[in-house]
């Protein structure tokens, strides 16, 4: 399949007309207003927010052993706060525990002196990166920090991966090895609460607004949202497999009552994929049986969303007080083309199956959704890198609509952190920053180096990183080659 990169359009009505061809519904502004929509302010759910931008939290592989931030990190914080996004969506997906890393240099809780210190210094050098824009650092802003435990994904050191489950998957097991005698009890789940517990009364008394109740991605909090098949009070019906997540949002709250909660939900899903003989993702489920393995998935046909048991828990989680969510959907881990909209491949990856805007396109539809049915919660939404050059004028006509509140982003704030400011001052937008999703800040870190854009931020172009990320692309594309020649 040919897939027509959107920097290919070269005029709005070209770019409008291949939009209607993958959602009808869908539309974008012919000129980008400054400061507009976008850079118009927003009062709701008690958060005041002097623009509509957001940094989604990045997943780090560059913390120090003992899960300190290093001075990559701390870098990666900085190129935040001179975004001039109004609200840092979790900023960093720091692990309440060091057997729930997703890799073995992410930030974790150690004890509370230690995440005390180590937050301290985030919220430092995020606050360094505003001071440094000065005048267009926002008025209003919100800050929060993503609590993570990555569950089935833990690969908390470098031997392999080391999961830790919430329930038997008749796929996802094999690709990670995990066995019957990893799945979590209750009363591991319950020690666990009380880690993130822990780590929100430091993000408190460190200055944080908020924590972000992970929930997404296949981690732990997602991933029971699927246990149908999990006994016990955290699987079974919906009632059951939402209750970790419940009574967590209730134990913060009551330990820690100065401090706001959001959550960032797959609020979809879709069944795993994986790598055809031809390259392209292709699902790996025969198609003639239904899947019972998802959330807000359809089991008869796993590549659609079945919006039932979504709708049910976003009024679960209203009821309990959540004002914000953070909408976002599916796995990197398992289809990746729907969750992280891509031309290019990471190395473990597989070509997109479908043009990638099809997967920009169930983003949208997603908060439109949520938006219908909630009209009063606050909504950020996810998927918005692969636009490109499209992003500001797509952007302008969902927030102008009220389809969402915040448009997050996430790779784009590695290559081209000023891309918040430079929209809301109408400043032309650098064609060598916009990322052209190469997936190299996911191909590095899965061949155990450090994340960030190496393609078009001259701080990684140049560092000893990327040499060894070019070896490693290099060997990926010879064992994908052996493969397939059997």
């Amino acid at each position: 399949m040919k897939i027509v990169s959107p920097n290919r359009y070269r005029d709005v009505d070209a770019f409008r007309a291949r939009w209607k061809e993958i959602a009808p519904e869908l539309d974008l502004d012919d000129e980008v207003e400054s400061p507009g929509p976008l850079g118009s302010a927003i009062e709701k759910g008690g958060w005041a927010l002097s623009n509509r931008f957001a940094v989604h939290p990045m997943e780090g592989w560059d913390a120090q052993s003992d899960g300190f931030p290093s001075e990559e990190t701390l870098r990666r914080w900085r190129r935040f706060g001179q975004s001039g996004a109004a609200l840092i969506w979790g900023g960093e997906a720091f692990a309440v525990r060091e057997d729930g890393r997703a890799n073995p240099n992410q930030l974790f809780h150690r004890d509370r002196d230690n995440t005390c210190r180590a937050l301290e210094s985030l919220r430092s050098a995020l606050a360094s990166g505003r001071e440094g824009i000065g005048e267009e650092a926002p008025r209003q802003s919100i800050t929060g920090l993503q609590l993570t435990h990555s569950g089935r994904w833990s690969r908390p050191n470098r031997q392999g991966a080391s999961p830790l489950i919430a329930f038997e998957h008749p796929i996802l097991d094999a690709r990670v090895g995990a066995t019957s005698d990893q799945i979590l009890s209750d009363t591991d789940l319950e020690t666990i609460a009380q880690r993130y517990v822990e780590v929100a009364r430091c993000a408190l008394d460190t200055g944080f607004d908020f924590v972000d109740l992970k929930a997404c991605h296949g981690y732990l909090i997602h991933e029971l949202l699927s246990a149908r098949a999990r006994p016990g009070r955290y699987g079974g019906d919906l009632e059951g497999r939402s209750r970790f997540l419940r009574d967590l949002i209730a134990q913060v709250r009551s330990a820690v009552p100065g401090l706001g909660i959001g959550v960032r939900l797959s609020v979809t899903d879709v069944v795993p994929f994986r790598e055809s003989t031809d390259g392209a993702g292709e699902p790996d489920w025969p198609g003639s049986e239904s899947y019972e393995h998802g959330f807000g998935i359809d089991p008869q046909d796993p590549l659609q969303p079945c919006w039932d048991e979504p709708l049910q828990l976003v009024s679960m989680l209203q009821q309990a007080g959540i004002d914000w969510l953070n909408l976002t959907i599916g796995s990197p881990y398992y289809c990746p083309h729907r969750q992280r909209p891509a031309q290019y491949p990471p190395s473990d990856g597989y070509l997109p199956p479908e043009d990638p805007l099809v997967g920009v396109a169930q983003h949208l539809r997603a908060a439109r959704r949520i938006r219908s049915e909630f009209p009063d919660l606050g909504l950020v939404g996810t998927g918005w890198s692969y636009l490109q050059e499209w992003l500001p004028a797509v952007a302008q006509h969902e927030i102008r609509n009220g389809y969402q509140d915040v448009i997050g982003l996430g790779r784009s704030m590695l290559s081209y952190p000023d891309l918040p400011r430079d929209v809301i001052h109408g400043r032309q937008m650098p064609k060598k920053l916009i990322c052209r999703t190469f997936s190299d800040c996911t191909t590095a870190p899965r061949n155990g180096l450090l994340s960030g854009c190496f393609p078009l931020d001259d701080h990684y172009k140049n560092h000893p990183a990327a040499a060894d990320l070019k070896i490693a692309k290099a060997s990926a594309k010879q064992s994908s080659r052996e493969g397939k020649n059997g």
